[in-house]
């Protein structure tokens, strides 16, 4: 069975569905959409072909439309989640999907009483970087994970809504959702503790440079850093694990994983390493006959509309949804503890 797509909110993120979703899945129809700028109305008409709309309510009525997309100002997801779903639509929503959890547990609760599908667009979960991380440790190239670290680094500064709070701007709300989102995702169990400091360099109303400390209950940890402050950026990815280490340079997948040649090797650390900071046992550089250099894993056969496809396959009853309302809520619980620890200055105890 294929499906038609209505749009609420087409600006640059819309275009990026409609181009992905025409060129890879061919059981979804773009047919129309709604923005409250005339210009990317236009757009919409002249350069993407489908029908512009008035207003909402008239994607509301259309029997025709089975999905909707909401791809507006943060803001503005939740009301529209609600009244699309109230009106008989399933519903993707950008993310992050609501400005606190207490709006996602709306947004949740009228998704179980309508019976709608709800997801959200939690597309870097196909990201070929966090993919590798994830083969790395479920293949056993690396064993007994204790820490991992998960950053993307630039010097370009906010733009447009995403410079007010009011709109749900601000660098956590925009990509650290994601890579939070990642992390949740791959280890295992609760998050027990959240410790973040969030930094405003360029402005007053939001972030822009963020560090956040997670600790799981099976005692690994993980930090999330993010900022549009950082002109010499440090690895995409640093996991390390008992039996060696994995570093993920860029999103081009450069990097290398180094391990222990044997794990049964016997102590070498009599000797002294003598620095300019003094004499040292602890970080004596290890013989390079105690390691190995392993090539990152590659991952084949992969995209971002893979996340589509297991929405049209969930919803022709073949599949289990991946990006659930549930994931997501644990997510936004997380930004929340972020938000508070900022305030307070202090570690959160969570047990999300």
């Amino acid at each position: 069975m294929s499906f038609k797509m209505a749009i609420i909110g087409m600006g640059g993120m819309a275009g990026w569905h409609v181009s992905n979703i025409r060129e890879y899945i061919p059981d979804i129809a773009i047919v129309g959409g709604y923005d409250v700028r005339e210009e990317a109305n236009t757009k919409a008409r002249d350069e993407w072909g489908i029908k512009v709309y008035m207003s909402p309510e008239e994607i509301y009525a259309d029997s025709n439309i089975d999905i909707v997309l909401i791809a507006t100002t943060n803001d503005a997801h939740k009301d529209y989640s609600i009244k699309c779903m109230q009106a008989g639509k399933h519903v993707i929503c950008e993310k992050p999907v609501a400005m606190d959890a207490p709006e996602l547990e709306e947004i949740l609760a009228v998704a179980k009483k309508t019976g709608k599908l709800f997801s959200v667009h939690q597309n870097r979960r196909w990201d070929k970087d966090y993919l590798t991380v994830r083969k790395i440790l479920a293949d056993g190239l690396l064993n007994n994970l204790h820490s991992i670290e998960s950053r993307v680094h630039g010097s370009r500064p906010l733009y447009g809504w995403r410079l007010f709070k009011q709109n749900g701007g601000g660098l956590l709300l925009d990509w650290g959702i994601h890579l939070l989102d990642q992390l949740i995702d791959l280890i295992p169990g609760k998050v027990i503790s959240v410790q973040a400091h969030l930094h405003k360099v360029h402005g007053q109303e939001v972030d822009d440079s963020f560090t956040v400390l997670l600790r799981f209950e099976n005692g690994v940890s993980g930090m999330v850093s993010i900022s549009t402050t950082c002109y010499i950026p440090l690895p995409r990815w640093h996991v390390s694990c008992e039996d060696g280490t994995a570093v993920i340079d860029d999103w081009e997948l450069g990097g290398k994983i180094v391990k222990q040649a044997d794990p049964n090797e016997p102590d070498w650390t009599e000797n002294l390493l003598y620095t300019a900071a003094g004499p040292t046992r602890i970080m004596l550089p290890r013989p390079k006959d105690t390691t190995i250099e392993v090539s990152l894993p590659e991952i084949v056969g992969t995209h971002w509309t893979d996340y589509y496809k297991n929405i049209v396959d969930t919803l022709n009853g073949k599949a289990e949804l991946i990006v659930t309302g549930e994931q997501a809520l644990r997510v936004m619980k997380v930004i929340d503890a972020v938000f508070e620890s900022d305030r307070t200055g202090a570690a959160i105890t969570t047990g999300i």
